[in-house]
């Protein structure tokens, strides 16, 4: 979410790139709430760490606790940040209260990039 939220919000400023620690499937959740802003994700993939590994960044920035502890270094990073963000796969509960979950986290990313990178 946070990669297609500021590459969204700041085209031609920035450009975000997504690695996970455990790549897998996009969540269907994610793409729903996600289009809810009018950003379709349904193309996107995940990629692993590796896929970046001779890649060099300006910045890398770890979004949720696991990732930190699971990335301490990325040769490819200059400058390194991190804010911690629930992770939306390992939430529990029925639909509804899954996709407000989801909006919850979604926004609080939305918030952070535009007070963090306007």
């Amino acid at each position: 979410m946070a990669e297609a939220l500021l590459n969204n919000l700041y085209p031609g400023k920035y450009q975000a790139f997504s690695a996970g620690t455990i790549p897998g499937k996009i969540d269907p959740l994610v793409i729903s709430v996600m289009s809810e802003l009018g950003i379709d994700m349904s193309r996107h993939w995940s990629k692993g760490l590796d896929y970046f590994q001779d890649e060099t960044f300006d910045y890398v920035i770890t979004v949720c606790d696991n990732a930190k502890e699971a990335c301490p270094y990325f040769p490819g990073g200059k400058k390194r940040q991190h804010k911690n963000f629930a992770d939306p796969s390992g939430l529990e509960g029925d639909f509804p209260e899954a996709v407000d979950k989801y909006r919850t986290i979604r926004d609080e990313i939305k918030e952070w990039i535009t007070e963090e990178f306007a």
